[in-house]
């Protein structure tokens, strides 16, 4: 006849048993998805640097026309587009100066690159052949091709003055002015590149035009007015979740099944290979 203590804690055992094979394929399963998700994690890693190299070997092989790629170049690689943002949205106590401002910039574009495509179209060494007659008499101011500028005194020009267009807001003028200054140059360093006509007319126009529809991005933005809707006003968070609640149904198996007193697992693991068993059963 089986003792009824024996049956007991056979019976114990076995019950044991089956929540430790429970507990090993449930960490089995977790360490597989949490491999999973890593190596999801390094793929996509992996697609954002083969986005980069991408993005980067497109920008070597850039547009038909030299001129636009030399834009694109000064638009990206220079700092024309952050100083003129900085110096546009700085101007925010009425629309005028911002107005001013884009005005003077767009016309300072113009009469810069106006004479050096002139420059460029007539050549810049011109050989002169003429021959001039001069003939100096004994007083210089006797020649009527004298020009006498000792009398007149030299003008001082204000270059602010001369830089300004009649009617605009001088504020905006002011801050064009200084932000001009600092943007000349790369300008001018990009265009002196070029030789080609058709390059040097492209780089002119479309310079102009990309200036002209950034500063229609930058009012845009400064326009933008976030607003709280009306829900948020009358919205109260929701009410905590219980711990059963929180808990997904996996990590709640998890944690009913792992009632067993430690002590008494690890003795039962000790006595049994777990790895066999868990073969056997799936």
């Amino acid at each position: 006849m089986i003792n009824r203590k024996e049956l007991a804690e056979e019976l114990q055992l076995r019950e044991n048993v089956r929540k430790a094979i429970k507990i090993v394929v449930l960490q089995r399963e977790r360490r597989v998805l949490k491999e999973l998700k890593e190596e999801e994690q390094l793929r996509s890693v992996l697609r954002d640097l083969i986005k980069e190299a991408q993005a980067a070997v497109a920008d070597v092989a850039k547009h038909d026309s030299t001129g636009i790629n030399a834009l694109e170049d000064l638009l990206k690689n220079t700092n024309l587009l952050s100083v003129l943002e900085t110096g546009y949205k700085s101007l925010t106590t009425d629309k005028e100066q911002r107005l001013s401002y884009r005005n003077h910039i767009l016309s300072a574009v113009g009469k810069t690159l106006a004479p050096e495509e002139s420059r460029k179209e007539a050549g810049e060494d011109v050989e002169i052949t003429e021959e001039i007659d001069i003939t100096i008499s004994d007083d210089p101011k006797d020649d009527p091709d004298f020009i006498d500028v000792e009398e007149t005194g030299e003008v001082e020009v204000d270059e602010k003055e001369e830089f300004g267009l009649n009617g605009e807001d001088k504020t905006g003028r002011n801050r064009a002015f200084t932000d001009w200054k600092n943007v000349e140059k790369v300008i001018l360093t990009a265009f002196d590149d070029l030789d080609n006509p058709e390059d040097i007319s492209l780089f002119e126009e479309y310079l102009i035009k990309n200036i002209a529809l950034y500063f229609d991005k930058y009012e845009g933005e400064l326009e933008v007015s976030a607003e709280e809707p009306p829900e948020a006003a009358s919205a109260e968070p929701d009410e905590p979740l219980q711990p059963e609640e929180e808990m997904g149904d996996e990590e709640a198996v998890g944690d009913e099944e792992t009632e067993v007193p430690e002590f008494e697992l690890q003795e039962v693991l000790q006595l049994l290979d777990i790895d066999d068993i868990v073969e056997n059963l799936l």
